[in-house]
């Protein structure tokens, strides 16, 4: 696999991941219009296991897919899917910048996880992170005015349960292979939505089946998008390229659904962004006799 430095083959790839979690956004919310989360959360899942399938036969069949740690997988994916959920059910109450906005405080809680449970350092600078992105969520939400729409608390739920699954991803990296995490991902949440969505099952429009089958394409392939992205640059340069997701989305909400962007939410995602920044500054080098 090519893996030559390249900032721009790398913001080429971003730009992949950009677009796929773009239309996700949209088609996340024009398919909630006519079914529930639950069936859209089902369907995601099923297909994604279906295209999946390729590019296991392409790495060398089930095996790449055997695991010693099937309780992590578990525990991880049902965390991942009660926030997937809540962020898919946050786009039908809140503006869809909203929900991109606050979801990027997901970083954030990676980070304090990843120092409280993995033993990674809480650097200066990832707590500078950590207290702007709280600031920035409570300007988004603005518990004070008494306004505070229950989507927002859902879409932040939605970021702290995010948190929580890369955490534990962050762990499963150290023994498992990327194709098992998603497959794994993909199988789990199958197998818990599957009661839910055939309770609330409607069969969908054609219309919606679009919507669902873009969902599970976009969904399934942005993560090789940003894989690959990796393979040519550092993540430091990678992933400040997400950022731009922000802006875009509040865009595409203006365009197509006539959201307005208030300052509040502006400053909110500005405050959470430079956190994310700061978040990417790498610490002190560790001394040479505190590595022994």
């Amino acid at each position: 696999m090519d893996r030559t430095p390249s900032k721009t083959r790398a913001a080429l790839w971003m730009a992949g991941w950009l677009a796929l979690m773009l239309i996700v956004a949209v088609a996340g919310r024009e398919a909630t219009r006519e079914v529930n989360v639950f069936q859209l959360m089902e369907v995601r899942s099923v297909l994604g296991l279906l295209l999946l399938f390729p590019l296991i036969r392409m790495s060398g069949g089930l095996a790449v897919l055997k695991t010693a740690r099937v309780h992590l997988h578990i525990v991880r994916n049902l965390i991942h899917y009660s926030a997937q959920f809540g962020w898919f059910y946050a786009l039908t109450l809140i503006p869809i910048g909203q929900v991109v906005a606050i979801e990027f405080t997901m970083p954030i809680w990676t980070a304090l996880l990843a120092a409280s449970f993995l033993g990674e350092r809480l650097t200066v600078w990832k707590i500078v992170a950590i207290v702007l992105g709280l600031v920035g969520v409570v300007v988004i939400v603005r518990p004070a005015t008494g306004e505070v729409n229950p989507g927002q608390l859902i879409a932040l739920a939605a970021a702290v349960g995010f948190g929580v699954s890369i955490a534990i991803v962050k762990s499963l990296t150290r023994t498992e292979q990327t194709l098992a995490i998603i497959f794994w991902m993909l199988a789990v949440q199958s197998a818990a939505g599957f009661f839910p969505a055939l309770y609330v099952w409607t069969w969908p429009s054609p219309y919606v089946w679009g919507w669902l089958v873009a969902i599970a394409f976009c969904g399934t392939f942005s993560h090789y998008c940003m894989a690959r992205a990796m393979l040519h640059a550092d993540a430091t340069v990678v992933i400040p390229m997400d950022f731009l997701r922000v802006p875009l989305t509040a865009i595409l909400g203006w365009l197509i659904y006539a959201e307005r962007l208030d300052i509040f939410t502006a400053l909110g995602a500005a405050l959470i962004l430079t956190g994310n920044v700061l978040n990417l500054k790498p610490g002190a080098p560790v001394p040479a006799r505190a590595r022994i």
